[in-house]
């Protein structure tokens, strides 16, 4: 059986966005979230925090969204570690290609607050039936 979600790294340069999704997930979802305000951040911190999943912000300047796994990725352990999006840039063929990045699923902007946190373990669950 697959190990429950608990630790989420967070990366969202937008202060209200960030805010409201850290709530909903901290106090809603009882998640633990190391929130990054850029990628660089979150490389830098993904070791010591050992994440169980990524909720990467697609648009972000200087290291965007999808640079951000690519880079998570190549460190150890990071391959193993599911990703999902999110985005305002939600259209089918958009979110396609994030899923073709290796992304688990994609939460399109502006997210519900109060299902936030069931979203993500819902893909949480769908990827570890996958193993």
């Amino acid at each position: 059986m697959a190990k429950g979600l608990n630790k989420i790294l967070f990366v969202e340069d937008d202060p209200m966005v960030a805010e409201l999704a850290v709530m909903a997930l901290e106090e809603f979802g009882g998640l633990e979230l190391n929130h990054c305000i850029s990628g660089a951040d979150a490389v830098a911190q993904f070791h010591d925090f050992a994440p169980d999943m990524l909720l990467l912000d697609v648009m972000m300047p200087e290291m965007d969204g999808p640079e951000t796994l690519r880079r998570i990725r190549a460190l150890p352990n990071g391959a193993a570690v599911p990703a999902v999006f999110m985005t305002a840039k939600s259209q089918a063929h958009e979110q396609e290609a994030y899923l073709q990045l290796g992304a688990i699923g994609v939460i399109p902007k502006p997210f519900d607050p109060l299902t936030l946190s069931d979203k993500l373990v819902e893909y949480w669950q769908q990827d570890s039936s996958a193993d």
